[in-house]
């Protein structure tokens, strides 16, 4: 059974262009726990929104697939490297990783505010666990946000105008009368 995912990057330090360019990668440097078992989880052919995060503005730019489950990320029993951890062992290491490999770049990178103001995606973890850097999409999600991609962009004011209505707040109730002794 496929699955989807959600990968978020900072493309100054690694873009859609550098996973086209290179074709496969590790996605190393996850140390996040959360996002560990999440890519524990991950299986070979499983396809990945690749998302443009810390950036302006911040959305999915393109596609890749899960190439190899299961990876040791070799990153954590380098001393030199942002994501040594002195606890791992080579014979007890504590990080692994997936390796990606490049699909396609979308037609157009679809923005965080976009995708927030599309109803089809109103319950995606993007929304509510902003900090997490890998997180699972459901079919339909993956499918909405590459369908977003071949329509022309929004405009700002437009995107504000699909929002769904906010929540009516309950009618207040009315103060009771004081009691009179």
């Amino acid at each position: 059974m496929t699955r989807h995912w959600l990968m978020k990057t900072e493309p100054e330090t690694f873009s859609i262009d550098d996973l086209a360019r290179v074709k496969i990668e590790p996605w190393s440097g996850v140390r996040n726990p959360m996002a560990r078992n999440f890519m524990r989880e991950m299986q070979v052919g499983d396809g990945v929104l690749f998302y443009h995060s810390s950036c302006t503005p911040p959305g999915v730019a393109g596609l890749a697939r899960v190439a190899t489950a299961g990876v040791i990320d070799a990153t954590q029993f380098d001393p030199a490297s942002p994501y040594y951890d002195p606890k791992a062992t080579p014979d007890k290491p504590r990080w692994d990783c997936v390796d990606v490999e490049y699909n396609a770049t979308l037609p157009r990178l679809v923005p965080l505010p976009e995708l927030r103001g599309e109803r089809a995606l109103a319950g995606m973890m993007l929304f509510t666990w902003s900090r997490l850097s890998v997180m699972p999409v459901s079919d339909a999600q993956y499918a909405a946000i590459i369908e977003l991609a071949k329509r022309p962009a929004v405009p700002p004011a437009k995107r504000a105008a699909r929002r769904p209505a906010p929540r009516k707040k309950p009618p207040k109730s009315k103060p009771k009368p004081k009691r009179r002794r």
